[in-house]
């Protein structure tokens, strides 16, 4: 099969055939037929630390059809069943995994960076961390699940969202979902800063009441305070680069809360004593649940979300890395997914 191959940092991702994935015990085979490119793709395959192997077929943000079956998967998993899932192999007999919190499983292994994922023709799921679709879902639907999640992940971790006055530091596709989440659970006012006009447009279309570009706090304090009428009562940190929880504290109102997001993997710094005389409470996320997903499945099932829109271009492996190394640069792109079917 083709996919979408890593070998070493700083260089594209090589389009070569590979061996087709066959299913474990528990595990379904499916037909990739769109797979989302991610801020962290880009960062593994630029900033290596280890965590991404070489020879790894990247790509967390899925959605494709079954086409072949595993032992002792459940009746319900047949070829031809739309299916996504969270980017997790894990045991699925320890307590995380039974309650659908695979990432807090010991021997868990990310699909896309230690297991090959979707950049690719076919890839191979466990049934216990992936959902079957409902035919009304389509194909772009099924692979923005992902993203959604990690968004309405972070919205869900506050403490109540709805009324309140809400913050957003960036606008990348995390700070889009974050948006659009605060938006859909009832959210006062949104403000977003990003330093990218092009991505503070977008986040108008994600929820947003108004974007603003990044500056010093001290600096941008009164225009957000002026749009929202008041100080931020919440805010989300989505950038995930050194100096952002710093930024953040900076931002908040006494009493605020801070829901950190953005994933850094760099040492970083703040003054614990600014946060503690705000006595702001600040609350780290990670991914997802099971149920977010399933969540948002079933509001897509019904109609009562429109997101399509969040994919703003689609190519075929003939085109594939160009795109992926162009996201490495200010653009316009909100989400760009790969479909294996375009010749």
């Amino acid at each position: 099969m083709r996919a979408a191959v890593f070998h070493e940092p700083g260089t594209p991702l090589a389009i070569e055939n590979v061996d087709d994935p066959a299913p474990a015990e528990g595990q379904v085979v499916i037909a990739v037929k769109r797979c989302g490119i991610c801020g962290t793709d880009l960062h593994a395959t630029q900033e290596h630390d280890g965590l991404l192997l070489p020879g790894t077929v990247m790509g967390h943000e899925f959605a494709g059809e079954i086409v072949e079956v595993g032992a002792n998967c459940p009746s319900d998993w047949k070829p031809g069943r739309k299916v996504t899932g969270m980017p997790s192999l894990s045991c699925g007999r320890c307590l995380p995994c039974r309650t659908g919190k695979p990432m807090q499983c010991e021997s868990n292994i990310i699909v896309g960076l230690q297991q090959s994922g979707g950049f690719a023709e076919y890839m191979a799921l466990d049934t216990h961390n992936s959902l079957l679709l409902p035919d009304s879902v389509d194909w772009v639907e099924g692979a923005l699940i992902e993203p959604l999640a990690v968004g309405l992940h972070a919205v869900n971790m506050s403490a109540d969202i709805r009324g309140k006055r809400v913050l957003i530091l960036g606008a990348g596709p995390v700070g889009l979902a974050v948006s659009f989440w605060c938006r859909f659970m009832g959210a006062y006012h949104i403000t977003v800063t990003e330093p990218e006009a092009i991505r503070r447009e977008s986040a108008l279309q994600f929820g947003a009441d108004i974007g603003l570009a990044s500056g010093a706090p001290e600096a941008l304090l009164p225009e957000v305070e002026k749009a929202a009428g008041g100080m931020p009562d919440v805010i989300f940190e989505c950038v995930g680069v050194p100096g952002m929880i710093s930024e953040a504290i900076a931002y908040s109102r006494h009493g605020g809360e801070i829901i950190v997001v953005g994933f850094c993997a760099r040492p970083d710094t703040f003054v614990p004593a600014a946060a503690m005389m705000k006595e702001l409470s600040v609350r780290f996320v990670v991914a997802y649940d099971k149920a977010d997903f399933d969540m948002i499945a079933g509001l897509l099932a019904m109609d009562k979300l429109d997101v399509t829109h969040m994919c703003t271009g689609t190519v075929g492996f003939k085109d594939f890395s160009q795109a992926f190394e162009g996201l490495r640069t200010p653009n316009a792109h909100c989400k760009i997914m790969l479909d294996p079917g375009i010749t």
